[in-house]
Formats: structure tokens, sequence, C-alpha cells
């Protein structure tokens, strides 16, 4: 519980410091947000990908507003009972106002409760939140059909060339290719930005909320998925590696990682659920910059790096993202609704050795899913081939960013 002078202190500092806070460019996924709309919005992402940020800009759209960073270490002790004085200190400070916004809400316990009553008062409420499961968990409870999601990454290459003031081409494709896209460290570009973030993350977001004692092997496990990105993997096979008592909890420290937006799966694809389960799996990091820093391994292989960026990319707009493997390989086929309805495959340099393997992967995929066209996504390529009565597009992985 936090005494009431404490509180009120707490959140007229919080304002000032989100008041003066340095402009910003204006997020891609701003347009996708209507305030019209009585439902809670949940803007979900990993730490420092500029949540805070795109709250900020939501509330240059309203009239006036409520806000509260849980995140805050003077709030550490916020209980369900605050939630009413908070309620109380708004209105005494700022007077009526439509609009609730709230960071890293899924520290307070029970706030579910809490926003549920907001929406009942035909309130409006956009809330931010760095753990998926903990917010799905709670939303699903006390939310049902109440509120929408939104996924906020690091940035696109569109939002990169706008911080950086650049034209897209091969060279500022170069410098986001190897930077990636946290808004923090491409503005100062020191490495130690993203290793203390993953620290943040193992520590705060992980070893703290699952009382994990055994943080050297959770920090081991996260930097050796974040070197090997692309490449298989079984929960029986990093058992292992790190010497664990059993599968399950690899595959509890797999999920932590997922909840945390840290590290993506996709499944090997198969019309049978119960085989996409024990297949094995491919791992992707959420962004170039955070594996780079953390991996030597991982920024000396430049056709995994593009792998990376061309999954985060489809990611941004698709869940089911599968690879798929029978004789040959496609790197990744994505499911709408029952139909797979795209196939593409990811290739560092297309050239005479290898242009035979990576259009018979595709090409397998093609005619397994009755597709006309796919695509091979490159550093610097541009072409296109007819085969088969299929047509396969090859294009640089920067010009298919630029793409909206």
């Amino acid at each position: 519980m936090i005494l009431k002078d404490t509180l009120k202190a707490i959140v007229k500092s919080q304002r000032d410091n989100l008041l003066s806070a340095d402009k910003s460019i204006a997020r891609e996924n701003l347009n996708q947000i209507d305030l019209r709309i009585s439902f809670a919005l949940v803007i979900s992402g990993i730490r420092r990908c500029g949540k805070s940020t795109l709250l900020r800009q939501i509330m240059k759209e309203t009239n006036g507003f409520y806000y509260f960073n849980f995140e805050d270490p003077r709030a550490v002790s916020f209980e369900l009972e605050d939630f009413q004085k908070l309620d109380n200190i708004f209105a005494e400070e700022y007077g009526t106002q439509k609009y609730y916004f709230f960071d890293e809400i899924q520290n307070a316990l029970k706030w579910e409760l809490f926003v549920r009553s907001i929406l009942d008062r035909n309130k409006h409420v956009i809330i931010t939140g760095s753990n998926a499961s903990l917010l799905s968990k709670e939303l699903g409870t006390r939310l049902t059909g109440r509120y929408i999601r939104l996924e906020l990454f690091p940035f696109s290459f569109r939002e990169f060339l706008k911080l950086t003031n650049k034209d897209p081409n091969i060279e500022s494709f170069q410098e986001y290719f190897i930077k990636g896209g946290f808004p923090e460290y491409l503005k100062i570009g020191k490495a130690e930005i993203l290793q203390e973030l993953l620290n943040d993350i193992i520590s705060r977001d992980i070893a703290i909320r699952h009382k994990i004692r055994n943080t050297k092997t959770l920090k081991e496990m996260a930097l050796y998925l974040l070197s090997n990105v692309g490449k298989e993997f079984s929960f029986n096979s990093l058992k292992k590696i790190f010497d664990l008592g059993s599968a399950n909890s690899a595959i509890s420290f797999v999920s932590y990682f997922e909840d945390s937006y840290l590290l993506f799966i996709v499944p090997k694809f198969d019309y049978s659920l119960k085989k996409q389960l024990v297949n094995p799996k491919k791992i992707y990091s959420i962004d170039n910059g955070m594996s780079s820093v953390n991996s030597a391994s991982f920024s000396e292989d430049r056709g995994k790096m593009l792998e990376n960026m061309a999954y985060l990319n489809l990611r941004k707009s698709h869940r089911d993202i599968f690879y798929f493997q029978e004789k040959n390989e496609c790197d990744f086929v994505v499911k709408e609704g029952t139909k797979i309805t795209k196939a593409i495959q990811v290739c560092y340099s297309l050239d005479e050795d290898n242009k035979q393997r990576e259009i018979k992967g595709l090409m397998e995929a093609l005619s397994k899913f009755n597709l006309k066209e796919g695509m091979i996504l490159t550093y610097n390529q541009d072409d296109k081939i007819e085969t088969e009565g299929k047509k396969i597009i090859i294009k640089p992985l920067w010009k298919w960013l630029m793409e909206k």
C-alpha cells in the first residue's frame, strides 16, 4: 500500500517527465489506432522498443488524459486498494478526463479488475505491457471481448530511415541490417545498451517473475538461442546441452523468452498438430542488433541475419508462420485462415552453386500448397524466374521492407 501523498508525488513527477520527453518520430502503428472505440487498447512488446513513446503520441490525439507508469520503483508496493486512491488523485489534480494511460500495467496485481471498472464507466483505457502471456491471461479472464491487442516491435526499416534522415538504398540498409531497430541503441550506438537490456529481461521479466534461481543457465540458454537464429532445435537437445532435469524445464525457459518478446518459435509445418508439437522448431530473435551485440557467431552469418529480418517483417502482420521441409526445405510458409498463402525463401546471395537448392525448396512448397507464385529474398539481387508454370520473384530484402 502507498500513502496518498506519496502516490500524488509519483503521479505528478511521472507526468512532468512524460511531457518533457524528447520529440520522436511518429510510429507506423499510430495509424492503426482509433480512440473512438470503447474497448481497452493493449500495446505489448519487448522492453525499450518504444511503447511509452507510442503512448505519448496517442496522448497528443486526446484533449486530456490520466497517466501512470507501474515500472516506477516508487510504485513497487502498489496494491489493489491503491487503484481507487490513484483514481481519486487523477480527478483532484486533472479534473474529469476520458482517457487512462498505463505503462507496464502487468506489474500491478489484479490490474484487470480496475481496467474493467473504468470500461464500465464508458472511459477509454490504453495500456502497455512487456509480457505476452501475463497480459493474455488477465485479459482473457476479465476483459473477454473488450480489448484490442496491438504488438509493437523495434523500428522498421522505414522508421529507421525517418530517424536517421536517410534514403532507402543498399548503404542505409547495411546499417539497419547490422544495428537493428531499438531506438535508444540507434541514437547512442553503445553495445552496452542492448547487453544491459538483455540482462533486464532475464532478471526482471523472467527470473524474478517466475522465481527462477538458476539465472546462469537461463542466460546461457538465451545467449545460445540468440546465437543460433534460423537453426533447428528440440527441447530434448536443450535439456542435454544445459544439463537440465527434464525437457519440461527447457520448454518453460523457452516459453518465458517468447513471453518477453525476446525470441520467437517457428514450428515445422504439418497438417497434424501432434506432429507439429514434436517436430524440431526453429528460433528467431526480436532484433538483429540484439543478437549481434550478444553473439559474435550470429554477426558472422549474414544469411541468418537476413533470414531473421525477413521473419520479423512477416511476424508483424502474420501469426501463423512455419518452415516447410520434405525432400527439400523452404524457409517460410504463411497460413491465413485454413490455407497456406505465401511461400518465401531467404538467401543472402543467389549464385550457380546454391541456385538449384534454393529454387527446389521453394518449388516444392509451391507445388504442395498449389501456389502460383513464390519469392526469394536476397541481400541485393533483383530477378524473375518462370519454371514449371510457377513464377519466382527474386527481390532485395530492403526493397521488400519498404513495401506497405
